[in-house]
């Protein structure tokens, strides 16, 4: 059996290989045009090709958006860019629009395409269409239930690729597709210049009495009725597999290095006890615990099992759930000291008790005995960003493994 692919997002070079060091199959990247994150930090050329021979050695696969639902001034670059990016050896492009799709077969034509969440695919014979266009993977819409994929993974050619989220934050509009954006804002959601309006809190207000703002309440849970929960379906993964997914998706190109490991690491483990036990697989509750030392929000398994209710909204507010910071993150190790080389991330004190993981081992537990500066000097607190620092681990650890602490945990010497 072939092992189904678990995607990753990548924001910027240190995101690729995160999300490749921790487990991911394959990565999508966005460079400086062309993708729906512009303010995300993106990939230049250099880095790009940086993370393609990263990912290539280690035989994993990179994937690059140029989703954006293009206006004709937007067309203007696209021939030199999908050159650039044909010769880097890029895996595969994903694109939502027909026009760029021309683009993609007249300049760059040995690239592998794959369509975007934002063509809206919800049917066999859409599916069928775009494969007759060339498409090798639809990345399906995310209002799909499990039963409708599977319907249309049965009516579909073979060498047909289905890929769909399985985790991350939700849009309040059909698929991306929103103009809520443009008219709030005045920045296209489409161009990749979301400013998140569906996350503002809002009041009603009456045509004759302006300036008195009448809060929106549904059964007093709140005014944020835009505000879904993230979507979550760790808890699921042999129903993913069995629907006839080729490709498992995290979204996150926004989020941080600490972010794309931890989630990735999760659903690796999930995946790989699948494969590895069969019908003896069981859920493990210690995945969404690590996932939930990430920033989240409420989890709902959005449209695979029912079409989402009122439940599946926060109406309280907007903020992310932050229970754990990411302080530190390995760069060396000598076994024979036991003193490894950390670059700092958030404040480090003498004293603290700390969370230690990596992709492959169990996570430990330790408290932080002394710290060193670069000079070799003991200090109490490392409080500069990035400042490279030393200090004894009770167990090996290795270049990548991540330094957390619990954000209830003050403790300090």
């Amino acid at each position: 059996m072939d092992k189904v692919e678990l995607l990753a997002p990548a924001g910027d070079l240190e995101r690729l290989k995160m999300a490749i060091i921790y487990g991911a199959d394959a990565v999508y990247i966005g460079g400086q045009q062309f993708g729906l994150r512009a303010s995300a930090k993106n990939f230049s050329f250099e880095d790009m090709e940086k993370g393609i021979q990263f990912a290539h050695e280690r035989e994993k696969k990179v994937y690059v958006t140029l989703n954006i639902i293009p206006h004709n001034e937007d067309l203007q670059e696209l021939p030199g860019y999908l050159q650039k990016l044909s010769a880097m050896q890029i895996d595969a492009v994903i694109l939502s629009d027909p026009g760029t799709l021309m683009y993609v077969r007249e300049y760059a034509p040995e690239l592998e395409v794959h369509l975007s969440t934002q063509a809206n695919n919800t049917n066999y014979m859409s599916a069928r269409f775009w494969h007759k266009q060339g498409i090798k993977r639809v990345i399906l819409a995310r209002e799909l239930s499990l039963d409708e994929i599977k319907e249309i993974h049965s009516k579909i050619p073979q060498d047909l690729e289905l890929e769909a989220f399985i985790h991350g934050a939700m849009c309040i509009s059909y698929s991306g597709r929103c103009l809520l954006s443009n008219y709030m804002a005045n920045r296209d959601a489409n161009r990749g210049e979301c400013a998140h309006p569906c996350r503002w809190k809002y009041y009603l207000v009456e045509e004759k009495r302006p300036g008195e703002y009448i809060p929106v309440v549904e059964d007093e849970r709140g005014t944020y009725f835009y505000n879904s929960k993230d979507l979550c379906m760790i808890e699921h993964i042999p129903e993913l597999i069995q629907s006839g997914l080729s490709s498992l998706k995290i979204e996150g190109r926004m989020k941080s290095a600490y972010y794309v490991a931890t989630i990735v690491g999760a659903y690796r483990r999930a995946i790989d006890a699948y494969y590895q036990l069969g019908e003896a697989y069981r859920y493990n509750p210690e995945w969404m615990e690590e996932i939930k030392k990430a920033s989240h929000r409420d989890f709902t398994t959005g449209f695979y099992f029912n079409k989402p209710d009122e439940k599946e909204q926060v109406y309280e507010n907007s903020s992310y759930i932050r229970e754990y910071d990411f302080i530190g993150l390995v760069l060396e190790y000598d076994p024979e000291t036991q003193i490894a080389t950390i670059e700092q991330r958030n404040r480090i004190f003498k004293g603290d008790q700390i969370e230690v993981i990596g992709p492959d081992i169990d996570m430990f537990t330790q408290q932080i005995g002394v710290l060193w500066n670069d000079k070799g000097e003991e200090i109490q607190v490392a409080p500069h960003p990035q400042q490279i620092i030393k200090m004894k681990m009770e167990k090996p650890v290795d270049r990548y493994y991540i330094l957390r602490k619990d954000r209830k945990d003050d403790s300090v010497e």
